[in-house]
């Protein structure tokens, strides 16, 4: 395992800690690598230092994300909710080293290929019956995702458009994650996917709806967050107007 805590630097195009990795994404918060670890195909994700932060503090609040989500995938993970499976955490670099999932799309990228085809917005039904269904899940285990997108969802591509199930879709990237009981932070929670699914997904109103009418028939507290998320578009509201 040593070979995995080698020091890196900015003149390594490909980080040391997964040779031959390839970079396929990078965000505000961290870098994502696509490889081979231990003889699995495996996705690492790598949280890189701020250099507008002071080195102490951010090197807590980096070691402080990087346990909370691998904390949040394992809640997940032992409630039956589909995520990456955790290989390994490197604490010294700040990787995750996870499952990867190459036999999917997003659920961003099936909703966009279903509205190209203009198929009928009622065949999605079923698919937004599931997304309420898994919210209600990590919510009723206290996770709060933090980002919830139709980016950060990911569809089984063995589903079929009318067959899916719980275990079709897996949730990723839970770096904003926390763990809350709060009806609060859940209706937040609702509240980031709906704003992102809207914009995203012009015109599925409809379906939105049907993701929180099964949220709302599968969590046992939804009626308080349901509320909270009604407060929450309000003060939105308010925060448009006023500008």
């Amino acid at each position: 395992m040593a070979s995995l805590l080698t020091d890196t630097s900015a003149e390594v195009p490909l980080f040391s800690v997964l040779p031959g990795s390839q970079l396929i994404k990078q965000g505000a918060e961290a870098k994502v690598y696509r490889g081979t670890f231990l003889g699995r195909a495996c996705v690492v994700k790598q949280r890189f230092k701020k250099k507008y932060r002071h080195p102490t503090l951010d090197e807590k609040l980096t070691a402080k994300r990087t346990s909370q989500e691998v904390r949040s995938l394992l809640r997940c993970q032992k409630a039956g909710i589909s995520t990456p499976t955790v290989y390994f955490v490197n604490y010294v670099e700040y990787c995750i080293y996870m499952e990867d999932f190459d036999n999917s799309v997003t659920v961003r990228e099936f909703i966009e290929d279903f509205q190209r085809r203009s198929a009928p917005l009622e065949e999605l039904f079923k698919l937004a019956e599931v997304v309420g269904k898994i919210l209600a899940k990590i919510h009723s285990n206290d996770v709060i995702h933090g980002d919830l997108t139709t980016s950060n969802m990911l569809l089984r591509q063995q589903s079929s458009d009318s067959n899916f199930q719980l275990s079709s879709i897996i949730l990723i990237d839970f770096g904003l994650s926390q763990i809350s009981g709060l009806a609060e932070d859940k209706g937040v929670d609702l509240y980031v996917l709906e704003r992102a699914f809207l914009s995203t997904h012009p015109d599925t109103e409809v379906v939105f709806e049907k993701v929180l009418s099964a949220y709302g028939k599968s969590y046992e507290k939804a009626a308080e967050v349901l509320k909270k998320l009604e407060e929450v578009r309000q003060r939105g509201r308010k925060r448009v107007m006023v500008g």
